[in-house]
């Protein structure tokens, strides 16, 4: 099947979270390779690759855990809605909030329907003594996550899109017991994969020089500088530097 070619920067800064998908659109084996070939090349503490991929697809295991996913899925999606406004927000006119509210129940209802879904895994460190493999959250995930983002970039260069959440745990030991997963083997997330319904595009993020310093901590670098036409993220925390200038104000 074609899909666009994009630059790779291009593809880069405007990878979104997709949440609606062509139900009726398989993920062909062919793209499903290529998607997983790319995510095995990132890189991992030690070059170790301690991350294993679960696809799951049409299989009877599969459609186990997607029904165990589904019910974790809206759980947290509910609670998410009730404490942040999300439910009341869709009686509003068609706000950015809305939209988001109308895209996340999409999602959550129809989780068994997406054509893939993914759970990345982390394996336990093999070598308890190796300052190179720190047994810590951090360093763990710092292994399984740049391989997470490859797969989803991946699927973006092939016409994909995906979206990666936590919300598998409500389904607690239910998960890994159903799929044959390890005790000292951690789902590290939940990745859904799929042809958009709609597209990728611009993102709303922070401004870069809110996000990266020079020098020491809080000092803008002073060519950290948004390209012409960025949508922001709103609304945002004060800048660190000025939450620093403000709280020097105070003490004097």
């Amino acid at each position: 099947m074609s899909h666009e070619t994009i630059d790779m920067y291009d593809g880069i800064i405007s990878t979104r979270a997709i949440r609606r998908y062509r139900y009726d659109e398989p993920v062909p084996d062919e793209d499903l390779n290529k998607m997983f070939f790319a995510a095995t090349r990132a890189p991992s503490g030690n070059n170790s690759q301690p991350f294993r991929f679960i696809v799951l697809r049409d299989g009877p295991r599969a459609k186990e855990a997607r029904a165990l996913l589904g019910v974790a899925f809206r759980t947290r999606w509910g609670k998410k809605g009730s404490d942040e406004g999300y439910s009341a927000a869709a009686a509003a006119s068609l706000s950015p909030k809305e939209r988001m509210a109308l895209a996340m129940q999409e999602f959550v209802d129809n989780l068994e329907r997406a054509p893939v879904v993914v759970l990345p895994c982390v394996m336990p460190q093999r070598n308890p003594g190796s300052a190179l493999l720190p047994a810590t959250e951090l360093a763990r995930g710092a292994s399984v996550y740049p391989a997470c983002q490859n797969l989803l970039l991946a699927a973006r260069a092939l016409g994909y899109g995906g979206a990666m959440t936590m919300w598998h745990k409500p389904a607690g030991a239910l998960l890994p017991a159903v799929l044959g997963i390890p005790e000292d083997v951690t789902i590290a997330s939940t990745i859904v994969l799929g042809r958009p319904a709609g597209r990728h595009g611009p993102v709303r993020r922070l401004p870069i020089g809110e996000l990266v310093f020079e020098d020491e901590w809080g000092q803008a670098a002073p060519w950290a500088k948004d390209p012409a036409g960025t949508r922001f993220a709103g609304p945002r925390p004060a800048p660190v530097a000025a939450t620093q200038n403000a709280a020097v104000q105070d003490k004097g």
